[in-house]
């Protein structure tokens, strides 16, 4: 059993439908639990700041989701936005049709453009959508994630066909070639599972579940 399970989770909380006392539960729960991160939705995260002042947790948001296709200069500027309310950290959807269509100087300069506005302070992710990929288009994704200089490959939005599983995460870690890290996400409702994971490579574990998953360890 890993003791510090807490430590590799961003509790996650995306739903369309989330209120003001769904985000406060998370982040008490968060408090408590001492989870790296919340995940939540750029409309809270100034809420989600002022209630974690004072605690190590983090506070990350998502840009371009669920889907990735907006602008790059749309993803910029809620980039910015995200930032300048207090995120500490963006996890990205990439384009991922640009992808498929071998379009490779379209994805790395988005997250370029992305990663440019920042320094290392704040922490980036590309959502890939292992879904949508072969191994070898992951392999590929992987290339041009570390190219740009985001700091994590994160597998999955939960909006597509499954989420992450132990074979994406051997194949991004077979394919990282520098310090990148990989952060699972998508379906991980279980501690076994997330702990399995966290084995095959991933160093952050996205779970709407993180709650349960912790009292399996009580």
């Amino acid at each position: 059993m890993i003791e510090n399970l807490n430590e590799y989770i961003d509790s996650t909380l995306l739903k369309p439908n989330a209120k003001l006392s769904d985000i406060e539960k998370l982040c008490n729960d968060a408090r408590e639990y001492k989870f790296c991160s919340v995940c939540i939705n750029p409309a809270y995260v100034s809420y989600a700041k002022k209630l974690l002042a004072g605690t190590q947790v983090k506070v990350c948001t998502v840009i371009g989701f669920p889907l990735g296709q907006n602008e790059t200069t749309t993803k910029m500027y809620e980039a910015r936005i995200a930032v300048d309310a207090g995120a500490d950290e963006l996890d990205i959807v990439i384009n991922v049709a640009k992808l498929l269509d071998c379009d490779y100087e379209y994805v790395e300069k988005e997250l370029g453009a992305i990663r440019a506005l920042f320094d290392d302070k704040i922490v980036l992710k590309a959502i890939i959508e292992t879904c949508y990929l072969n191994k070898e288009e992951i392999i590929k994704a992987v290339e041009i994630c570390e190219k740009a200089g985001v700091d994590f490959i994160k597998t999955s939005t939960g909006y597509g066909t499954r989420g992450a599983s132990i074979e994406d995460i051997e194949t991004i870690k077979s394919a990282i070639k520098g310090t990148t890290q990989i952060k699972a996400s998508g379906g991980i409702k279980s501690r076994a599972f997330a702990e399995d994971l966290i084995k095959a490579g991933a160093m952050r574990i996205g779970t709407s579940s993180a709650v349960s998953i912790m009292k399996e360890g009580e």
